[in-house]
């Protein structure tokens, strides 16, 4: 499997303290969006497993790491670079649009 649950308890390890670049995936189960978006965050997480890690966040059951982040709407997706935010897209984006806007990281 090419994108991984993360939960409060391991959001840094899995998240801001790696190496490469993680694409978290803020979602909960009742948002239809969020099932809309679930299989273009896992089709890149599959062409970029090289350059990118992929996670998601239930935001339902982590609700300290959607609060310290700020997540209002869902799905909200945040990239992350050497512990920072450095990218952030709010809502359904098709693959090959969340590809351009992710371009710089998926090198």
């Amino acid at each position: 499997m090419t994108v991984i649950s993360v939960t409060d308890a391991n959001f840094k390890s899995e998240v801001l303290d790696n190496a490469m670049p993680v694409l978290v995936d803020f979602w909960a189960p009742w948002c239809g969006p969020c099932r809309m978006v679930s299989p273009v965050v896992e089709a890149i997480g599959a062409k970029y497993a090289s350059t990118l890690k992929t996670v998601k966040l239930n935001t339902d059951e982590n609700m300290g790491t959607a609060s310290a982040y700020q997540i209002t709407g869902i799905p909200t997706l945040i990239v992350f670079k050497g512990g920072k935010e450095v990218e952030r897209i709010v809502g359904y984006m098709p693959q090959d649009a969340l590809e351009g806007r992710l371009s710089s990281f998926i090198k």
